[in-house]
């Protein structure tokens, strides 16, 4: 049996319940393949700030980046845990890994699974086709407006001298200002958009020509940053001659991610950019209970659902776990192109068509889809769906 390690940070609030779904998933392919997963669990957060004085235990990083083969995170966010320079309490877990990892692609599917409907106006109806939302947007990672949080987080995690932008002055504004400095560079840009093409080649196309599409998302027609990230794109570009290259404005892409999503297959985005279109894609998919990511570097990667730790609901066996779920398939198939394991992306596929029959089913639902289903109950039910699918190859 060969073993994977695998460091499982369950964070704040929901984050701990929606862990326990995703080791879940990793016993189930354990119990029914020659694959196993040695699981090592580090608290962390902002709980664990508030109780321990600290954001994690010392040596966490160092576990995470020495030892792990890959990373599960919960949530982070706790209320009240704020540390003394007015960071959030686990920054230095989820964005020190960011930036200290340089885990440069933020990369969160799009997808909408049949049977999900859309809550609108207070109501459950399903909105957008299923058959018409199928992309997967490309987020830099570790530079643009977050990049000082990101390295002031990622000092603080490696027990180094936090890093603050060099003071500036702005003419014509007065009083107390801040700023957050927005730096996006040519070799940040360039393996980012190259990721972007080669997700694009391992794709089916849009859904609704089945062109290979990549969507360079900007603001080039104010921003300087903007300016070098399409000239970046579109000198890689060059080298992707069967690959459709795309442009757009971040505000029109706003609307036409909600109005037109048939229309991308693979969109590309600075950091701030991508973290917001992300959470809106989540509502074609249903939700953030359904936003799985992947955090990815080139020697490491860490995966989580991109929802909170919504403390009001910890402890309720309440949230959606599916996000967590389709978490660890991500993972499954990163390991498997990391270390040419062929049927983890087998594997990969058995998830998502475990979550697939689960919600075509529509009996167990958690409260964000209509439903009253328990957290542990959806959990249970798609990993007994994958463990028949395992014992059947």
């Amino acid at each position: 049996m060969s073993d994977h390690r695998i460091a499982i940070l369950p964070g704040d609030g929901t984050g701990r319940e929606i862990a326990v779904e995703a080791q879940r998933i990793l016993d189930t392919i354990s119990n029914h393949t020659n694959h196993g997963f040695e699981m090592t669990e580090i608290p962390c957060g902002g709980q664990h700030y508030k109780e321990h004085g600290e954001e994690w235990p010392e040596g966490s990083y160092e576990f995470c980046r020495d030892e792990a083969d890959a990373i599960f995170l919960g949530a982070i966010g706790y209320p009240g845990a704020v540390l003394p320079n007015g960071d959030l309490a686990g920054g230095s877990v989820i964005l020190g890994m960011r930036s200290g990892l340089d885990l440069f692609a933020n990369l969160r599917p799009i997808k909408l699974y049949e049977g999900i409907n859309h809550k609108v106006h207070g109501k459950f109806r399903q909105i957008w086709d299923p058959e018409m939302v199928d992309m997967t947007i490309l987020r830099e990672n570790t530079e643009g407006l977050y990049h000082s949080l990101l390295r002031r987080s990622a000092d603080r995690a490696q027990g180094r001298p936090q890093y603050e932008p060099p003071e500036m002055s702005f003419p014509g504004l007065e009083g107390k200002v801040a700023y957050d400095p927005r730096p996006i560079s040519e070799k940040g840009t360039e393996r980012l958009v190259r990721m972007a093409f080669e997700t694009a080649e391992q794709r089916d196309g849009a859904p609704i020509d089945g062109v290979s599409r990549v969507s360079c998302i900007d603001k080039s027609n104010v921003t300087r940053g903007c300016q070098l990230f399409r000239e970046t794109f579109s000198n890689v570009a060059t080298n992707y001659p069967n690959i459709e290259s795309d442009y757009g404005y971040i505000d029109a892409f706003m609307q036409w991610l909600t109005r037109t999503p048939e229309h991308y297959d693979v969109v590309v985005c600075s950091n701030m950019f991508g973290d917001i279109a992300t959470d809106l894609g989540a509502v074609l998919q249903g939700g953030m209970g359904m936003a799985a990511s992947g955090n990815i570097g080139t020697d490491h990667a860490f995966f989580e659902p991109v929802h909170g730790s919504a403390p009001k609901h910890a402890g309720l066996n309440k949230v959606n776990p599916i996000a967590s779920i389709t978490s660890i398939q991500l993972m499954v198939e990163w390991l498997g192109r990391r270390n040419q394991i062929d049927d983890f992306k087998t594997i990969g596929k058995m998830i998502d068509q475990s979550v697939a029959e689960h919600l075509k089913e529509g009996k167990l639902l958690t409260y964000d889809l209509g439903g009253n289903a328990g957290c542990s109950h959806v959990g249970e039910s798609i990993a007994n769906i994958l463990a028949t699918k395992l014992s059947e190859v």
